[in-house]
């Protein structure tokens, strides 16, 4: 019987929420509600990069326990209309964030622009250098390139010092640009690139390189923010009252739901090409040392095991967090050939 036994203590949540997560007293009261949710988990939040976001809220928020900020460019994803136009601006926030040993988790794109040929599909290498500029300048400040998804940001991380890392979706281990175009579900921010692109992230997790492992990205968009589909669209202008279609669609949401999924599919995407010895460390044991949260061997947690076997995804999973619609999961429809077989003492 083929198995795989994973430490699990910890996971990291985005602050691009609605409202988003601006200050220390809303991160901590919004991980009060996660640990009611799952009080097995050591959640680690992080403040959205704003212009209110000062030095002194900086050190409350170390004080606090909250393990870092993280930076959007403005408008290119979800919530992301606060993000950032310049990031010399908050240099000293930096400043006082290397000081203070946080971590700046950077959302790798820039802003399309006709003018300079900028599109979803370069915005990430166009983004490379801003990275290296913030690297050299606070090259003590620890920084994660989240959800990278081209050959040049895997070699560009690689080049720079230990404080440079680097996450890798499970989505973006699977998909290339021919799977989400025409396909909404498959949309998400950096979108999926090209064969060559997922080949440098297999290659990196193949390589067990310690400065890059998992961030699920993971993003439960009720299905009818992920459509375009022509009956939504004047239905919703029918119940604001006016007689006029709208001018166009509107936009589709960017996000890929792997949560229900994600351990039986990152285990099955790296057997599929040779890696599966580096599930642990992938998943677990490199984020964890980056973030400082490595395991007390004296208390060790509960672990998950993993067994092969079949995992059927459903076509929908529950509701958003709001209950109001259902979710199309990651592979709906499909089978996975891992499935979790127990989390900590329960058998499943």
């Amino acid at each position: 019987m083929t198995r795989s036994r994973l430490v699990l203590i910890a996971q990291a949540f985005e602050p691009n929420t609605v409202p988003p997560i601006t200050t220390t007293d809303m991160a901590l009261t919004y991980k009060q509600t996660l640990e009611k949710i799952a009080p097995g988990i050591e959640f680690l939040m992080t403040l959205y990069l704003t212009p209110s976001l000062t030095r002194e809220e900086i050190r409350k928020a170390k004080a606090a326990g909250i393990v870092g900020v993280k930076s959007y460019p403005h408008g290119v994803t979800t919530n992301s209309e606060l993000g950032v136009s310049s990031y010399e601006m908050y240099y000293p926030v930096f400043k006082a964030m290397e000081e203070e040993d946080m971590v700046l988790n950077l959302h790798g794109e820039v802003p399309s622009d006709p003018l300079t040929n900028a599109c979803v599909l370069n915005a990430e290498p166009l983004f490379l250098p801003k990275l290296i500029a913030l690297h050299t300048e606070f090259p003590k400040l620890r920084i994660v390139l989240e959800h990278a998804t081209t050959r040049a940001a895997v070699e560009c991380v690689k080049s720079l010092g230990d404080t440079v890392a680097c996450t890798i979706t499970a989505h973006h281990l699977e998909l290339t640009v021919d799977d989400w175009a025409g396909q909404s579900f498959h949309f998400c921010k950096p979108v999926a690139k090209y064969p060559d692109d997922r080949t440098s992230l297999r290659e990196v997790v193949h390589e067990g390189h310690p400065r890059f492992f998992l961030g699920s990205d993971s993003a439960p968009h009720p299905h009818k923010t992920k459509t375009t589909d022509i009956s939504l669209i004047l239905q919703s202008h029918s119940s604001s009252g006016s007689a006029v279609p709208a001018p166009s669609p509107p936009s589709c949401a960017a996000g890929v739901y792997t949560s229900p999924i994600l351990l039986p599919l990152v285990a099955d995407l790296l057997e599929s090409f040779g890696a599966l010895q580096n599930l642990q460390a992938f998943v677990s044991n490199n984020g964890r040392k980056f973030y400082k949260r490595e395991v007390d061997p004296s208390k060790l947690p509960a672990m998950v095991i993993l067994k092969k076997g079949v995992t059927n995804v459903p076509l929908l999973v529950g509701n958003d967090l709001q209950g109001e619609a259902s979710i199309v999961p990651f592979r709906a429809g499909k089978s996975i050939g891992w499935h979790i077989a127990s989390w900590g003492d329960l058998s499943l």
